[in-house]
């Protein structure tokens, strides 16, 4: 369906301008007039443009969109009316792009989950499997309903996750402004005084001054080599394989942040594989999907033998244990779970479980941190410090 940049005009006379997918001049004119508005002028958006937008469909519009048609299938509303009212009332020309594709393709009879298999960058494989799940149960209403809280979930992990990465990355970059600043313009001015003194320098003094001079020599280097390296490191990630593999078993067992990782990514398993389940889906089905969603080719290696143990007779809360990566309490839960068949609740629990660790660790990073970035900045001045000083007080012990 074609769409419109338009710029119209409401009942208060206020100029409003947006844009409105339709299929001809005469089709948008009708929409805008259900809106009261009318139109001004218009220029036609080219499909092209129509998709690539829909790859920047942000959480809380997507949040929208299902809480949207959760409420309209709950009041009887068919799905196609829900969808067209919102397309017609979203004020995201992104999102009205979106939908209008859905309503088109749903209009000549093709299903809402295939509808949305031809956005993958907007609908990822769990969220179409749980709407076919739907579609095949008559519980759409429910699935929109998960999803709507699981986006809202997988936001908050996301602003946690960039909280516990930015504010690290922030302390490091004050930590070498501040050491560069000082051995490339505030030791140097030091230096040339202490060199006056012609007297022999203490071991401390001397690698104080060997520092700066290297630093002073070597400074792209040192700016150079890290620039580089993730460069070349990024591109062997995305080529080969086996440096995938290498980098997110990296991810995982990194000093400090490893753990925060790696409970992260076992929380979104856990909420993904809860709702598939939930909805239906088998248990193999479930493992095999969040395998591919989980963001870590170790933890996907993991889920593959879980697959294959469960595949030769296994039970699911044996194979688990056999990975000898989830706690004691996390494999007691999914056991309660299975034997009850109530793993989904189960598992809803194991993702509260490391939700609740993923926070704070998070907590706990960030207060670590702020010691160890006064005692390197306190030891750094009272290198300077006393690498100045103690030839002071030197001379001055001695003329006394």
């Amino acid at each position: 369906m074609p769409g419109f940049n338009f710029k119209a005009m409401d009942e208060r006379g206020r100029i409003v301008s947006n844009r409105m997918d339709a299929n001809n001049l005469e089709d948008l004119e009708a929409r805008l007039h259900k809106m009261e508005l009318d139109l001004i002028n218009y220029s036609e958006v080219t499909a092209k443009a129509v998709k690539i937008s829909a790859r920047k469909i942000p959480r809380q519009e997507m949040i929208t969109f299902c809480f949207h048609l959760e409420q309209v299938l709950g009041s009887g509303v068919p799905l196609l009316e829900g969808l067209s009212d919102l397309r017609d009332s979203s004020d995201n020309p992104l999102m009205q792009a979106l939908v209008a594709a859905l309503v088109e393709d749903i209009t000549t009879g093709t299903s809402l989950s295939l509808a949305m298999e031809k956005f993958p960058q907007v609908f990822d494989e769990v969220f179409t499997t749980l709407i076919r799940a739907g579609e095949q149960t008559g519980n759409l209403q429910i699935i929109f309903a998960n999803m709507a809280e699981t986006i809202k979930w997988q936001d908050e992990m996301a602003a946690k996750t960039k909280k516990m990465l930015m504010y690290p990355s922030m302390v490091l970059i004050l930590v070498m402004g501040i050491f560069f600043f000082m051995m490339i313009f505030l030791v140097p001015q030091l230096v040339e005084f202490i060199k006056m003194m012609n007297m022999e320098l203490p071991i401390y003094t001397v690698a104080l001054i060997n520092t700066s001079d290297f630093v002073l020599g070597y400074w792209y280097i040192l700016i150079g080599l890290p620039i580089i390296s993730f460069i070349l490191i990024s591109f062997a990630i995305r080529v080969n394989s086996t440096a995938r593999y290498m980098f997110d078993w990296v991810k995982l067992n990194i000093w400090l942040f490893g753990p925060i990782v790696e409970k992260t990514i076992m929380a979104r398993f856990s909420n993904i594989f809860a709702m598939m389940y939930g909805a239906g889906i088998t248990v193999l089905d479930c493992l095999v999907i969040s395998e591919k969603v989980v963001g870590n080719r170790v933890i996907g290696k993991v889920m593959t033998d879980v697959q294959d143990m469960i595949s030769d007779g296994e039970t699911i809360s044996g194979s688990f244990k056999k990975t000898m990566v989830f706690p004691p309490l996390v494999l007691r839960m999914i056991s309660v779970g299975e034997s009850t068949g109530a793993l989904d609740k189960s598992l809803l629990n194991v993702r509260y479980f490391y939700d609740r660790e993923v926070k704070d660790s998070v907590e706990k990073l960030q207060s670590s941190i702020e010691p160890i970035l006064t005692v390197f900045v306190g030891g750094l001045m009272v290198w300077i410090i006393l690498s100045v000083l103690a030839p002071v007080y030197d001379v001055m012990s001695k003329v006394g």
